[in-house]
């Protein structure tokens, strides 16, 4: 089962699915057992809006209940990211500055954001850097061309936004942040 939708690429859009058509969140089949009986099973809440005023906050995050092995799922727009407060975007200049050469303490004060956050998603990076340009190549072949690994991310985020590139790794069974 795949962790995250390849829509709603803004906070309004989710929102509005999950009031209008939230079938469009339900996976075909259970990560699990592979049971395609899966039922809504409410929600959870998530602090998404990193804005000064937060207003769509909080946001929902849709659940899904197995009825064969009553195991739950959720399902997540292409907008938040699992297990981080900061979404793509943010991740993705941070990554585009240290891709171009800032130092980490350079990157964490213009974007203002602490100095070990930064260091952590780029080691996260470093360390998963190999598999998921493989599996990005793969599906890619532009992305062949790049001769290393600074090369082939600033070629990606060309192509598409980190969020999209996430979602394809995410596809390919690859644990995401």
């Amino acid at each position: 089962m795949h962790r995250i939708v390849f829509a709603f690429p803004a906070l309004e859009q989710h929102l509005r699915a999950v009031r209008s058509t939230p079938q469009s969140y339900r996976p075909d089949a259970c990560g699990h057992c592979g049971s395609a009986c899966l039922w809504c099973h409410g929600c959870y809440h998530r602090k998404a809006d990193r804005s000064d005023d937060g207003l769509l906050n909080p946001v929902p995050v849709l659940r899904f209940r197995c009825s064969t092995c009553r195991r739950t799922c959720s399902r997540l727009p292409l907008c938040l990211c699992p297990r981080r407060w900061y979404d793509w975007t943010v991740q993705q200049q941070v990554l585009l500055l240290l891709l171009i050469g800032a130092s980490l303490r350079r990157t964490a004060a213009v974007l203002g954001l602490s100095y070990y956050t930064v260091r952590r998603w780029w080691r996260w990076l470093q360390m998963h850097g190999v598999t998921f340009a493989f599996h990005l190549r793969s599906r890619f072949a532009g992305l062949g061309r790049a001769t290393d690994t600074r090369a082939l991310w600033l070629a990606c985020f060309d192509r598409m936004p980190l969020c999209e590139a996430m979602a394809w790794l995410d596809h390919d069974g690859q644990d995401v942040p």
